[in-house]
């Protein structure tokens, strides 16, 4: 399934690239937004494009060199996270910079194609990592933590109200077999909510999953670190755009911005969240959620 970047006209004017300067795609992903950034900023511009996942880096690849000339190094594509981003700007002494982009957003590649149990409506194995590098897989987390444990992960990452009757059903489970799947993992959720409480407009399985990947890709404290390398790299009147799809990414964006230190060296650019048109929706449901924020600094 090919990702469709939402938001693109309005990162682009939040962002505002103009040839000549240097910008960070930070979640470059299938290369949407790096695409259109990368188009805004010829022919003297230049991209860094970070992707966290080993197996979109050919495809990425290809899509960049399309746009820009590889032998006039016009991008530059380092697999890493973006919790890495100040490094890998002072390494690449790819500076200054002008702006930066986050899309914290599940790819759709991880939903349909990657086949490492990010969907509960597939059957694979529960692995959601994000790159190989990562140590630990979903598996390995559901076999390896105590109740309370689980029961945190799914409260603090999920808020799911039945934390902690979905984590005593895993303990248990897993004393009988293997918790391995996605399907498995569905059915232990399933089990542990009432039948009218699953009729639902959101999948019963929905926060359970979101809060397993987040603890196995340690999503919230990557954003934090990300952020902070973020203000650190970008030059005065640069612009740092970040898309968030859920309410604990956004959270962490708008507190983040909020603190002192941060706060008298940036501006907001949104007054509320960004949010995509009825057009937008209409042709890409996953849009519906996203939320845009954006700040200059001083």
């Amino acid at each position: 399934m090919t990702h469709i970047p939402v938001l693109v006209d309005e990162v682009i004017h939040y962002l505002h690239p103009v040839p000549g300067k240097n910008y960070i795609d930070a979640t470059a992903d299938g290369g949407g937004h790096a695409s259109a950034i990368a188009k805004a900023i010829q022919p003297s511009g230049k991209l860094l494009a970070i992707e966290w996942d080993e197996e979109l880096i050919p495809a990425l690849d290809k899509r960049l060199s399309s746009i820009c000339s590889p032998s006039n190094k016009n991008y530059v594509l380092r697999q890493a996270s973006y919790a890495d981003l100040k490094r890998i700007t002072h390494l690449l002494k790819f500076e200054p910079v002008a702006g930066i982009l986050f899309d914290l957003g599940l790819s759709s590649f991880h939903l349909e194609g990657s086949k490492r149990g990010f969907s509960f409506q597939h059957l694979e194995k529960l692995d959601m990592r994000y790159s190989k590098a990562i140590e630990r897989n979903a598996a390995d987390l559901l076999a390896s933590l105590g109740v309370k444990e689980l029961e945190g992960i799914m409260k603090e990452f999920g808020e799911e109200r039945f934390a902690k009757a979905i984590a005593a059903n895993i303990v248990r489970t897993r004393t009988k077999h293997p918790i391995r799947t996605s399907i498995d993992l569905v059915e232990i959720i399933r089990q542990s909510i009432s039948a009218r409480l699953r009729e639902h407009r959101i999948h019963f399985a929905t926060r359970t999953f979101q809060a397993l990947r987040i603890a196995v890709n340690r999503e919230l404290e990557n954003i934090e670190k990300g952020l902070m390398a973020a203000t650190e790299v970008v030059d005065a009147g640069g612009r740092i755009v970040i898309i968030s799809f859920h309410s604990l990414e956004d959270r962490i964006v708008k507190q983040f911005f909020k603190t002192d230190h941060i706060r008298n060296r940036f501006v907001s650019l949104t007054k509320k969240p960004v949010m995509a048109t009825r057009e937008e929706i209409a042709k890409n449901p996953r849009s519906r959620s996203a939320r845009l924020r954006a700040f200059e600094r001083k």
